[in-house]
């Protein structure tokens, strides 16, 4: 599909986005928990550079530049602003390589800027300021679509939308569903969707905080409130519905915790396996939603998984699972048969 458009590829079929840069990064060792801010951009491209590859390989057919958190909030907070328009062209130049040399859609990224307060006309021009700066370097490296993520006010992600639409690329709008299930203003998120798609999103949906089983249910509700493309891009960990966002997780199993709570740093015993987000993703393309990816927490290995599970065969998929040549659990005819019983004790 070289050469078309985001709106071309829905039309088509089903478009993959692997988000999650932040929480990879923090595991490899680039991104500093607790501010997760993407100083990486500038202090290792490179690391930025070989995850963009490592996703398009396993199947993301978006490369979104690593610009999330990298507003001037976040760069306020940790006495960087200086670094603001640096850190933007970096990642858009970046991930504006690995798109060419893939024939990936080239994303631009703005997100949720923890500084937007509805009743304070002051924060909403800060927040206007932040998104405008961003979508202008993201206009600058002609990107082919422009995402508004991980955004939990109505009225911000509205803002965002305003913003992206001013530039004249297509806008992917997803909303982050809490605890309870609703934007920040009360209103029910598939409201909220509908809001945004009336308004002009070319795609509207949900992203981040809930796994995919509690993310499911409301995505269906989305896609039956709203006649535009529909994404579906949750955390790769088993939220349930006493414990519905990757937030709200306790894990009693474990009594080291500093902060006393898995989230962020130690979700590893909830995460999902890659087969269950093949689930997720054929169950949420049955529904004709065909935006699909994963946030937070997601590895090559779940995106390729996704990727199968959609009929794709990525240049990762060489390297597929195939158990009937282990040494012990196989098949194969070369497998001895003394290894075989013996696996039966393992």
């Amino acid at each position: 599909m070289a050469g078309k458009g985001l709106l071309e590829r829905l039309a088509e079929g089903p478009v993959i986005c692997a988000e999650g840069y932040l929480f990879e990064l923090e595991r490899r060792g680039y991104v500093q928990a607790g501010p997760y801010v993407p100083e990486v951009v500038l202090d290792d491209p490179e690391a930025v550079r070989q995850l963009h590859r490592e996703f398009v390989r396993a199947g993301s057919d978006v490369v979104e530049a690593f610009t999330y958190y990298g507003h001037r909030e976040k760069l306020k907070i940790i006495d960087k602003e200086d670094i603001l328009e640096p850190l933007n062209r970096q990642a858009l130049q970046i991930a504006k390589e690995v798109a060419e040399e893939s024939g990936a859609l080239l994303a631009g990224d703005i997100s949720n800027t923890n500084a937007y307060d509805p009743t304070d006309a002051q924060s909403v021009r800060f927040v206007r300021q932040a998104f405008e700066e961003q979508v202008g370097w993201a206009v600058d490296a002609d990107v082919d679509l422009i995402i508004g993520e991980t955004i939990s006010w109505l009225g911000e992600a509205e803002l965002a939308l305003e913003i992206i639409r001013a530039s004249g690329k297509p806008a992917v709008l997803t909303l982050a569903m809490h605890k309870e299930g609703l934007a920040r203003e009360g209103m029910p998120i598939e409201d909220a969707c509908k809001r945004l798609a009336d308004l002009g999103a070319d795609v509207v949906g949900l992203n981040c905080s809930r796994g995919p089983a509690t993310m499911l249910p409301t995505i269906e509700r989305i896609r039956g409130a709203v006649s535009c493309h529909v994404a579906a891009l949750p955390v790769p960990y088993r939220t349930t519905e006493d414990r519905p966002t990757f937030q709200s997780f306790e894990d009693a199993a474990c009594h080291c915790l500093p902060e006393g709570r898995p989230f962020p740093v130690a979700l590893d015993p909830f995460t999902c396996n890659r087969f269950e987000m093949a689930e997720f993703a054929k169950a949420a393309y049955a529904m004709d939603v065909r935006y699909l990816g994963i946030c937070c927490g997601a590895g090559p290995h779940h995106i390729r998984a996704m990727a199968e599970a959609l009929g794709r065969r990525p240049p990762a998929s060489r390297y597929s699972p195939d158990m009937t040549r282990h040494s012990y659990f196989g098949t194969d005819a070369k497998i001895t048969a003394g290894n075989r019983e013996y696996a039966s004790r393992l």
